[in-house]
């Protein structure tokens, strides 16, 4: 029933509608990008660093989640959508000389507007929506995220396939033109001029630190970050486990569809278990969940396999949205554009260091052994986030 109150709450439903419009558009080109660069260039290295580009402005997230806080957010959702339109629609006039460059500047504003959309959205909804319901919202934004990329990689790459990538740019171009539509649709009260002036102060670091500074906050987003270092070691091992299984490395869509369903699932009980169970609860049981999964991997075979995949999507978005809604909860307005960007570069960063140093592990390390530790971790993480004492809400230890 929470669910459905959170899609009858306008604000609530106009962001989720704008994610799924403006999500299909980037899963699909997430994949055709990499396809389109190898088809023009042959190299494989080149194909490997668009999805570089698009994950390098994270690395300086909580610096450009500062723009959430000083410019209105409402305004900043419509603008960062309407300027990606256009630069996705620029690609198709460029001539073939200068594509791939033109491609490689692109994808990497294209990381920097996905950071400043997920900052400004999560600090417009926390002040939009009941916070009962924010638990409820971010379950269904993974659920929506997870849905996307099941289907639009798809979509994109049969696109691509049949008709080349001018397809696939202008319908991710004409996604973020809807997204920005529909954003403009949305009705809320933002800060007002002196509230502005008081979001200045403290820097682009204001986030970073009241991160560090909280006793709520800061397990829950350390215990992402380890998990999704946890979970980088897992993605690497995953061609290794296809080989062990006998089947072709295309095997892996198999294991990452049974991933994303397992995710999809989890998005729509996160809010019911998060009214049930304190953040740090939920977050330690899903991260137990994903360890006993990855355990499961080195097992070997079909049925395993399959349900290990399913089992890791369950548990591994949980700390995701624990830590998230507690963000959403904890942080002051002023700071929240930050703040929000800083956790989620914590817990985004870490995962794509661990899948290159995976990646080099594999090859050294016997891929059960490996699995076997990363489990052993993901087990002593979700431990320590559990038996942690119980914070207050404004982030002190009670008496």
């Amino acid at each position: 029933m929470a669910s459905v109150a959170v899609v009858r709450d306008r604000t609530a439903r106009l962001c989720l509608t704008g994610l799924l419009v403006s999500g299909f558009g980037t899963s699909a080109m997430w994949l055709t990008a990499g396809i389109w660069v190898k088809s023009l260039t042959g190299s494989d290295s080149l194909a490997a660093l668009t999805v570089c580009a698009m994950w390098a402005p994270v690395l300086v997230g909580p610096s450009l989640g500062a723009v959430a806080d000083l410019v209105p957010r409402r305004l900043l959702l419509i603008t960062v959508n309407l300027v990606m339109a256009g630069l996705m629609a620029s690609l198709l006039l460029v001539g073939p000389d200068h594509r791939i460059g033109a491609l490689f500047a692109v994808l990497l504003v294209y990381g920097v507007s996905g950071v400043l959309l997920d900052a400004a959205e999560a600090a417009l909804v926390a002040r939009a929506v009941d916070a009962r319901l924010l638990g409820d919202f971010n379950g269904l934004r993974t659920t929506v995220n997870e849905g996307m990329k099941l289907l639009a990689p798809l979509a994109g790459a049969g696109l691509y396939a049949r008709y080349g990538a001018v397809p696939v740019v202008a319908l991710d171009a004409v996604t973020f033109a809807l997204a920005a539509l529909v954003f403009a649709r949305l009705r809320v009260r933002e800060p007002a001029g002196p509230a502005r002036k008081r979001a200045r102060r403290g820097g682009t670091a204001a986030g970073i630190r009241l991160l560090r500074g909280s006793a709520a906050l800061r397990p829950l987003v350390y215990a992402g970050a380890l998990t999704m270092l946890l979970a980088g070691f897992n993605g690497a091992a995953v061609y290794a486990v296809v080989e062990t299984l006998g089947r072709p490395p295309a095997y892996a869509g198999v294991l990452y569809a049974f991933q994303g369903a397992g995710s999809v699932a989890v998005g729509l009980l996160a809010g019911p278990l998060l009214r049930r169970m304190p953040e740090r609860g939920f977050a330690a049981a899903g991260i137990a969940v994903f360890a006993v999964a990855v355990g499961a991997r080195a097992l070997g075979g079909d049925a395993v396999a399959l349900a290990a995949s399913t089992a890791i999507g369950a548990g591994l978005p949980c700390v995701l949205i624990a830590a998230m809604t507690a963000v959403q909860r904890e942080t002051p307005d002023a700071v929240l554009g930050r703040t929000a960007a800083a956790a989620n570069s914590l817990m985004t960063v870490p995962n794509a260091v661990a899948l290159a140093g995976g990646a080099g592990l594999v090859a050294v390390v016997d891929v059960r052994l490996l699995l076997a530790l990363t489990a052993l971790a993901g087990l002593v993480t979700a431990a320590r986030l559990g038996s942690g004492r119980r914070v207050c809400r404004a982030g002190t230890e009670p008496s």
